[in-house]
């Protein structure tokens, strides 16, 4: 099984953006711009976690990835190109820095943890220990 941590501020207030604006000193996309969360999705087998997250322009070479005591952390920033005389008339694309940790129960296999990123999509693959396979049990 696993946890998610989950940002004060995400996509979900997206559909309550006006209701929030009327209700609030605070436009909504003022929150929006401070942090992003990448969409994740956690799948498990017998023998692995997979982790993938849905990070389109991200420089994989300023991505930190970690595990560390069931919990693996990914941290990474996404920088927006503009011109020095560019004025931004509408933003819709997520920018600046994230953070996402996710807590598995299971004994992961450090040494075999793997990582790959292919057409924006970062793949995380973490190995259960051969302690925490289910063993196979014979009758006599």
């Amino acid at each position: 099984m696993f946890e998610l941590s989950i940002p004060r501020y995400g996509i979900m207030y997206r559909p309550w953006r006006s209701l929030f604006e009327r209700w609030s000193n605070l436009p909504a996309y003022a929150l929006e711009c401070e942090d992003w969360t990448p969409l994740s999705n956690i799948a498990e087998t017998d023998k692995h976690y997979l982790v993938t997250m849905e990070v389109p322009g991200i420089d994989m070479k300023k991505t930190d990835i970690s595990y560390k005591e069931g919990t693996l952390s990914v941290r990474g920033k996404k920088s927006t190109d503009t011109e020095e005389d560019e004025s931004c008339v509408c933003s819709e694309r997520f920018s600046g820095s994230f953070n996402r940790d996710f807590m598995l129960t299971g004994k992961i296999d450090e040494d075999k943890i793997d990582a790959t990123y292919k057409d924006g999509i970062l793949k995380i693959v973490l190995p259960k220990s051969e302690s925490s396979l289910p063993k196979k049990i014979e009758i006599h």
